[in-house]
């Protein structure tokens, strides 16, 4: 195990933790929390011994192997796949043995070496690699590239397959979502879950720490604190600490009151039950992480924009795509005020390629594009970070932008996105990524757009930033078109989902539990097409007859639990749908004065009692779907 004896350690001149004590046992998974600077790369470095402590003492097994993924690749000619391949060091040691054993005619060391190699599973490497590799989005024709050719987000990738190949003891992940996009997110999730060894993670993702760590070690002031419980649990037990402390429990009261009318107002107008029901459910979770994250140093809000039309922008039969080739076929969207749309699809489907045509980047091959009147487009992707001008700092870039407002105004707004004091004054050019992206974000909101294309917004964010952020896109009257691997993002601030699959671009009928199926289900026709190719078509066809049959079987068994199911969630989502509009209606009937100063009480009464009924039927109607919803996800075929 991991033992911290009274632990200090600093950066330079920069003390960063002082007297931590605790332990992590083996095969725990841990996530790492705390501000940026506070340490946690810090403390990773410390693991792998190129940082010492200043005192105390740091205990780990000596034989341990640990495994980190690599900063930098550099543009090797070597195959893709045999780079990930050297990740397993002991096997790569063992084959170079090999050779010079075959060359030496060494028959006994070659026995030895062999039988290694057996007790290792060296001979299932490539598969293993190959796995690893398909899961993080390359294709098969990708194996055998120079990693060179690879451009920067897709070395990263390399980088961290290479660090799942080794056999380790320790794994050490710093940001792996980083780069990724929701399809390769959810297969990793997957991954180290069923990872044997000690997990340490830094992750800004909400969701993946919650699916993925048992235990979080937070650092803040300087201190290194374990909780018991994921990453929910933590900000749940921190809620609580704050709270005691009477000033922070008045700003959470603030901040929850001011989130449960946006939930209210949400759930009044609510109309698609499967998405509309998900999404209030992630919005009442979002109570109690307002209230963990109530000393937050992001505190910003979306100016609201001068003039809307409607629709703001139209998408009429477009076909996207780049030269000759249509990647996209026929889309036809219609962007109105108040839209809150999320993108998904596998990469490469071209998500972004449709962000792209939206905001005019692209110009449709076919179809039309049209804009509206006062169309005011605010666009984010990554290849805005590289506009920044890097000798200057955030206040110039928005004195630069705004020529004429107030230097001390600039200041209180970009004081918001925590560049403060010298901060503000400091040129960009050795920002770091996350610095980077707060930026070019508060450059954006302050154009007022009132149509926001968000192209990944939350990489290098960490968890602060990323709530601050949702937040401010829930009170925004800008439509919102979104690409994002964070599920939390997505969850809370996107009303509909459309899929970006197989050359077209759709409306989604369901959420995001019933996209990670749909992912699973393409993993498995897959994979059971490469088996079907990889059988000799004789032996194969009986083999492929007989399965197809008992997977028939199976399925037809669960369709016949699932259809009473099915059919009572119909119901229920359309008496939601009735009971919702009604409440909708007698809340407006009880909000008029004169209904409470009439002489006659009678309506007054039914209003309120037909008010209390609705409450309760929709109470119980929403506990009800979500019980369906959980039978509903058991009867699903498994991954």
């Amino acid at each position: 195990m991991i033992q911290l004896r009274r632990l200090s350690f600093s950066r330079g001149v920069d003390r960063l933790v002082e007297g931590a004590s605790f332990q992590i046992h083996p095969s725990w998974k841990v996530g790492l929390t705390g501000a940026n600077g506070c340490g946690k790369s810090s403390f990773m470095a410390l693991l792998r011994g190129q940082l010492h402590a200043d005192s105390g003492d740091l205990e780990m097994p000596p034989q341990w192997v640990i495994a980190h993924v690599a900063q930098d690749t550099p543009a090797l000619a070597e195959a893709a796949q045999d780079f990930v391949l050297g990740g397993d060091e002991e096997l790569a040691r063992i084959e170079a043995d090999l050779l010079k054993a075959e060359a030496d005619h060494a028959g006994e060391q070659i026995a030895l070496l062999h039988g290694r190699i057996q007790e290792i599973g060296g001979y299932g490497a490539k598969a293993r690699a190959a796995e690893l590799l398909h899961g993080l989005g390359f294709k098969d024709s990708d194996f055998i590239r120079p990693v060179a050719e690879f451009s920067g987000g897709w070395r990263v990738r390399l980088n961290l397959a290479r660090a799942l190949m080794c056999r380790s003891d320790l794994l050490l992940l710093d940001e792996p979502t980083n780069h990724l996009d929701l399809d390769a997110v959810l297969w990793l999730e997957n991954w180290l879950k069923s990872y044997q060894g000690t997990l340490l993670m830094i992750s800004h993702d909400r969701d993946f720490l919650d699916a993925v760590v048992g235990r979080v070690v937070h650092i803040e002031q300087q201190q290194m604190t374990l909780y018991q419980g994921n990453y929910t649990a933590f900000e749940r037990t921190r809620a609580e600490r704050l709270a005691n402390q009477q000033a922070m429990h008045e700003k959470q009261q603030r901040e929850v009151a001011h989130l449960q009318k946006y939930v209210d107002r949400f759930r009044a107008q609510a109309t698609k039950a499967r998405q509309a029901q998900s999404r209030i459910k992630a919005l009442d979770r979002m109570k109690e992480v307002a209230a963990a994250h109530v000393d937050s140093p992001f505190s910003f809000t979306f100016l609201e924009p001068e003039a809307f039309s409607d629709p703001l922008l139209q998408l009429d039969r477009a076909a996207i795509g780049y030269g000759e080739k249509t990647l996209l076929g026929s889309v036809s969207l219609s962007v109105r005020p108040g839209l809150r749309l999320g993108l998904l699809g596998r990469n490469g489907a071209g998500k972004s390629t449709l962000v792209k045509c939206l905001s005019g980047e692209l110009k449709p091959l076919t179809g039309h594009r049209t804009e509206g009147r006062h169309l005011r487009i605010g666009y984010f992707a990554q290849h805005q970070l590289e506009q920044l001008r890097p000798d200057e700092s955030p206040l110039q870039h928005l004195l630069r932008q705004e020529p004429q407002t107030r230097e001390q105004e600039l200041r209180d707004y970009i004081g918001g996105f925590d560049f403060r004091g010298d901060m503000a004054a400091t040129p960009c050019r050795n920002f770091s990524g996350g610095e980077k992206t707060r930026l070019a974000l508060a450059l954006l909101i302050r154009q007022r757009p009132n149509l926001l294309l968000l192209d990944e917004p939350t990489n290098h964010l960490d968890l602060e930033m990323r709530e601050a952020l949702t937040l401010a896109l829930q009170e925004t009257e800008a439509a919102v078109v979104l690409v994002s691997h964070d599920r939390h993002l997505l969850r809370t601030t996107c009303d509909d989902l459309w899929l970006v699959a197989d050359g077209q671009a759709k409306p989604f009928d369901g959420d995001l539990d019933d996209y990670a199926r749909w992912l699973a289900d393409q993993r498995n026709s897959e994979r059971s097409a490469e088996k079907a190719a990889s059988q000799p078509m004789d032996a194969g066809k009986s083999a492929r007859k007989e399965a197809h049959a008992e997977s028939q079987a199976q399925k037809q068994a669960r369709l016949a639990r699932r259809r009473p199911l099915l059919k009572e969630l119909e119901k229920l989502e359309k008496n939601l749908s009735a009971w919702q509009t009604e409440k909708t209606d007698t809340d407006e009937k009880l909000a008029d004065p004169a209904l409470y100063t009439a002489a006659d009480k009678t309506p007054m009464e039914a209003l309120l009692k037909r008010q209390e009924e609705l409450t309760t039927h929709i109470d119980n109607a929403e506990v009800r779907w979500l019980e369906i919803q959980e039978a509903l996800e058991t009867l699903e075929e498994p991954a």
